[in-house]
């Protein structure tokens, strides 16, 4: 059983945030499974949970090989607590509003872009700038939407999201893009010293951060306090 008390509350809203983004509740109404390619990180995960249980290997539907670990887990208390913050069965859909404690909210993204966001960097084909974007991805459109205020609020910076129709998909994706500006604050804030976090988006969030700016607050992206350091705190409802 998961003692939420002796987990340390800053890996605790990352592993909800984390479950938020690659992770789900069994219909049972008991387990909570998490999935990670990076099977260290699964353990590390387990530890900061404070649990022994089994890491297994699976795969995609569409795929053989099992390179994907996952941590499944039974505990009710734990399972409706979830509930309670707001998540669902249906997660990729149906997740709406996630009830974050606003000093934890940092933790949280941090889980969520290493559940379901990617750091890329490219060369601007016209002025061989390198540029950079940090993009979180998902299918349940209140989560995203609320996701998208919730971040503009406590770092003070603008993103867009976008929605997407595959061809092969029966629902849309919905894909929230933040440029290189508002990436560096957001990432700045998030992957802190010796925070829990997937080591190679840890990695590229340094070199994200360590690349110089060549325009200064473009399209007007970061607001007046982004840069200050301050604790963010959700300021939306």
């Amino acid at each position: 059983m998961i003692n939420l008390n002796s987990i340390y509350p800053a890996n605790l809203w990352y592993i909800i945030g984390y479950i938020a983004t690659d992770g789900h509740l069994s219909k049972d109404g008991r387990h909570i499974v998490i999935t990670s390619k990076d099977r260290r990180h699964i353990f590390a995960v387990r530890k900061a949970m404070g649990i022994k249980n089994k890491v297994g290997l699976k795969s995609r539907s569409n795929e053989d090989r099992k390179i994907y670990s996952y941590l499944q887990f039974g505990d009710v208390k734990f399972y409706n607590y979830l509930l309670k913050l707001g998540f669902v069965q249906n997660k990729s859909l149906g997740l709406g509003k996630i009830a974050v404690q606003s000093t934890y909210f940092a933790d949280f993204v941090r889980g969520v872009i290493d559940g379901g966001g990617s750091i890329t960097s490219w060369t601007h084909r016209s002025n061989l700038h390198k540029q950079w974007s940090l993009r979180i991805t998902s299918a349940a459109p209140k989560f995203i939407k609320w996701l998208h205020r919730a971040i503009e609020s406590a770092f003070t910076i603008k993103g867009k999201l976008y929605c997407y129709k595959y061809e092969d998909k029966k629902n849309n994706i919905y894909t929230l893009k933040f440029g290189k500006l508002a990436s560096k604050v957001i990432l700045k804030n998030v992957y802190y010293k010796n925070a829990l976090a997937l080591k190679r988006k840890n990695l590229t969030s340094v070199l994200c951060l360590q690349d110089k700016n060549k325009m200064l607050n473009y399209a007007n992206v970061i607001g007046p306090d982004a840069e200050t350091g301050r604790q963010p705190r959700l300021k939306i409802e």
